[in-house]
C-alpha cells in the first residue's frame, strides 16, 4: 500500500476554477460561502480561486445618482477648495441620514457583488416596509448620534422644522459636552438641510465653518462618496445579524452598533476622506470606485499567528514579522479590538 506523501491534494484544479466561473456568473450576489457549500469545496479554497485564479472582487454596491459633466466639474472644485482651505488636521463631523427598513433593506446598503470589474448595479427596496429614518454625524473624535426622525414611534419625513430641532437638540448640546472648540460641519444639500431656517441656526453655530451647498465652503451636489460616512456609517451588516423583529428592537440594535464603532475606524475614515477628495481630482470628477482602508486587523493577526502555531508554517512567522515592521498592511476593514470610544462622546436620543 502506498503511503501518502502527508500532502494535502490541492482542489484549484482547472475544472475547480471553471465551475466557480461558473457558478459566479450565475449568482454574482450569492456569498463565498454559499458558493462553497454548493460546489463542495471549503470556504478558503473558493476565496483562493477567485482572488488568485480568476481575479474576482467582491466590491461593494452603493445606490449613487448619476454625474453630468457639471457635476464632474462642481466636484474637482469643492475637492481642491477643501484640500486647499483645511489643514490635515483640521477637525470635520461629516453627516448623512438613511432608511432602514425593517425588512433588512437598507437605502445605502453594502451590498456585495463578484466580479472582474466593478458593475453598476441597482438594488430594489420592498414595497410598504416598515422602516426608521436614521442620521448621524462621523469625525475623527467621536459620532453624534443615532438621531431618528420619527413622530409617535413612526418614521417621518425630513422637513427644515423637524431638521432645525434636531441641530437645537441633539446636534449643538452634542457638540458643547464635547468641548472641542471651532469644529467644521458638513452636510449634503438635501432641501430640507439647506432650508433658510436650517442655514441660519448652522451659521450661527458653524461661523466660517459648514460645508454644505450654500455654505462657507460649497459641497458638490451627488457627492456621498466623498464623505466618510457611506463606506463606513453604521454596520448595516451587524444591525441586521441581530434580526429585529419589530422597529424598537432595530433603533436599539442601531444605537448599540453606532456605541460599537472602534476609535481605529473613525480615524482610518477621516484619513481616508483626504485621499478620497485628491481620488476625485484625479478621477476627472467622477464617481470614485475600489477605495480600500489599509489598517491592521487583529482577526488577519490573528488568523496568520494560528497558521504560525498550529501548523508550523514559517512563511507566517516572516509574514507576521514584516507586518509588525510595516506598521500596517491591507487587511478588511473589520477588527478584534475592543477598544470603543467613551459613552460620553455618543448622542443616544430618540
Amino acid at each position: 500500500e502506498q503511503k501518502s506523501s502527508g500532502r494535502q491534494r490541492t482542489v484549484t484544479t482547472p475544472e475547480n476554477v471553471e465551475a466557480v466561473r461558473q457558478s459566479i456568473f450565475r449568482s454574482p450576489k450569492r456569498s463565498t460561502h454559499k458558493h462553497a457549500v454548493a460546489l463542495h469545496i471549503s470556504n478558503r479554497s473558493l476565496r483562493r480561486i477567485l482572488h488568485e485564479h480568476l481575479h474576482f472582487h467582491p466590491y461593494k454596491m452603493v445606490v449613487v445618482q448619476e454625474l453630468s459633466p457639471r457635476d464632474f466639474q462642481n466636484r474637482i472644485t469643492a475637492s481642491e477648495t477643501l484640500l486647499e482651505t483645511l489643514p490635515p488636521d483640521t477637525l470635520v463631523f461629516f453627516s448623512d441620514e438613511t432608511h432602514f427598513h425593517l425588512s433588512g433593506y437598507v437605502k445605502k446598503q453594502n451590498m456585495r457583488y463578484c466580479s472582474g470589474n466593478n458593475p453598476r448595479e441597482l438594488h430594489e427596496r420592498p414595497l410598504h416596509s416598515d422602516k426608521v429614518t436614521v442620521w448621524c454625524a462621523l469625525s475623527r473624535v467621536g459620532v453624534i448620534g443615532p438621531y431618528f426622525f420619527e413622530e409617535d414611534s413612526h418614521a417621518v419625513t425630513v422637513n427644515s422644522q423637524r431638521y432645525v430641532d434636531m441641530i437645537k437638540n441633539s446636534i449643538i448640546p452634542a457638540l458643547e459636552e464635547m468641548h472641542l472648540g471651532n469644529v467644521w460641519f458638513q452636510q449634503d444639500g438635501a432641501t430640507a438641510h439647506t432650508a433658510r431656517a436650517s442655514m441660519a441656526v448652522l451659521r450661527a453655530k458653524f461661523p466660517g465653518r459648514l460645508i454644505s451647498l450654500r455654505g462657507d465652503i460649497p459641497w458638490a451636489a451627488h457627492s456621498p462618496d466623498l464623505t466618510p460616512c457611506v463606506f463606513m456609517g453604521i454596520p448595516q451588516a451587524e444591525v441586521f445579524k441581530h434580526r429585529p423583529t419589530n422597529l424598537l428592537q432595530l433603533k436599539n440594535v442601531i444605537r448599540q452598533e453606532v456605541a460599537q464603532i472602534p476609535v481605529h475606524m473613525l480615524e482610518r475614515a477621516e484619513e481616508s476622506s483626504r485621499k478620497r477628495l485628491h481620488q476625485c481630482i484625479e478621477n476627472g470628477g467622477q464617481h470614485l470606485q475600489d477605495i480600500c482602508f489599509k489598517t491592521t486587523s487583529f482577526k488577519t493577526l490573528k488568523y496568520v499567528l494560528s497558521l504560525a502555531i498550529h501548523k508550523f508554517c514559517l512563511s507566517a512567522i516572516f509574514f507576521l514579522l514584516f507586518a509588525f515592521k510595516k506598521g500596517s498592511f491591507y487587511a478588511p476593514p473589520c477588527s478584534f479590538e475592543k477598544k470603543t470610544l467613551p459613552m460620553s462622546l455618543f448622542l443616544m436620543t430618540t
